[in-house]
């Protein structure tokens, strides 16, 4: 690292970590929080579950296969800022068409490396998420604590990062239609439903439960996203709806929002969970799931009881509820991610159980 640390992060508690800047030069209040994983910054720059978050990459070394234009989990894309230990410019893959500084800067994106990333972890670690903000070496502590204090964090993140109208993706040979909920949803979900033979069709979050049965799916699919769930009123209000009348899945933000239509609770977490590494216990066969995981809020596990829901997966590390389902209305959803890219890919066998619900549900008709 030669030359002068030109950029800092301020926390709120006035702990400052200075270093290098790549990406956009801009300042910007963002929630800090941190991911464990040891591949995938492509994936976790472009997931739009990390709109308005500044993350904190534990793995220290990011850059160094720069991003392709296959590996993308969303067009645009809106993550608050990147922090880094150690970030390479100079990519060593055949594949790549992009650095990752240059897909960052086109997009507004700041970011920091020199910093230590390992103490800035175990800060919210021990103390917990909270505001952070990105700014030039030489703004003045005072001011960076002032501009903090004042700035609240936006809650309408799956506002801005559904999309504006529907969109199809078609395969050949189609099974199954499936209409999927886009509340900030990940591409590699769209590529797993097509590689098991469903056309998916894409619509907003405020999409009504009317116009959902005039398009006759044989499934409905509720997208992860950014942000706290109680604030996505819609897609609570169309699950309620909708329960019952077609097999539903829900991953991540779905889970969550699937839990508060059922009348459980949801908990904003400490420092949550992100990263590819998370053991998940699956209480229907006892198996023991590696699992990819991007969140903040959890369901609570005490609620759950007479929703109608059953929990059918539990986090190993903090016992937290990672998965429910209702029998009766053929809903189930993870909290965790099996379309995760590039892995663990333990668990790709949910979006074969939504299809197996699918069939059974065709079958019954």
């Amino acid at each position: 690292m030669a030359g002068e640390m030109n950029r800092k992060i301020v926390l709120e508690d006035g702990a400052e970590y200075l270093g290098f800047g790549f990406g956009a030069n801009v300042s910007r209040v963002c929630e800090i929080v941190f991911n464990t994983s040891m591949a995938g910054y492509q994936e976790i720059v472009s997931d739009p579950s990390y709109t308005d978050q500044m993350v904190v990459m534990t793995y220290p070394l990011i850059g160094n296969y720069g991003m392709a234009d296959e590996d993308y989990e969303t067009k645009i894309p809106s993550i608050g800022a990147l922090v880094v230990r150690e970030y390479n410019d100079t990519p060593s893959n055949f594949r790549y068409t992009k650095t990752l500084s240059e897909v960052m800067e086109e997009y507004g994106i700041p970011g920091i490396y020199g910093v230590d990333t390992r103490k800035i972890t175990r800060s919210i670690r021990d103390i917990g998420s909270r505001k952070a903000y990105i700014c030039d070496a030489s703004t003045p502590t005072d001011w960076a604590m002032r501009i903090l204090q004042k700035t609240t964090l936006p809650t309408d993140a799956v506002r801005r990062v559904s999309c504006q109208k529907k969109w199809y993706s078609r395969t050949a040979d189609a099974k199954y239609n499936v209409v999927a909920v886009d509340c900030g949803m990940k591409l590699n979900i769209v590529r797993s439903l097509k590689e098991r033979g469903c056309n998916v069709t894409v619509v907003p979050y405020n999409t009504t439960a009317a116009e959902i049965e005039a398009m006759d799916p044989d499934g409905v699919f509720l997208s992860n996203g950014p942000g706290n769930p109680e604030d996505v009123k819609p897609v609570i209000e169309l699950v309620q709806k909708l329960r019952g009348k077609y097999p539903m899945f829900g991953i991540c933000l779905g889970h969550q929002i699937i839990g508060l239509a059922y009348g459980a609770k949801t908990m904003k977490m400490k420092f949550g969970h992100r990263g590819g590494n998370h053991p998940v216990k699956n209480l229907l066969t006892g198996k023991i799931e590696i699992t990819s995981q991007n969140h903040s809020y959890a369901v609570v596990p005490e609620s759950v009881a007479g929703t109608g829901l059953e929990i059918t997966h539990i986090n190993l590390l903090d016992n937290t509820v990672e998965g429910v389902r209702s029998r009766e209305d053929q809903v189930f959803s993870v909290q965790y991610h099996p379309e995760s890219a590039p892995g663990p890919q333990d668990s790709g066998y949910l979006f074969d159980q939504f299809i197996a619900l699918m069939k059974e549900a065709g079958e019954n008709a």
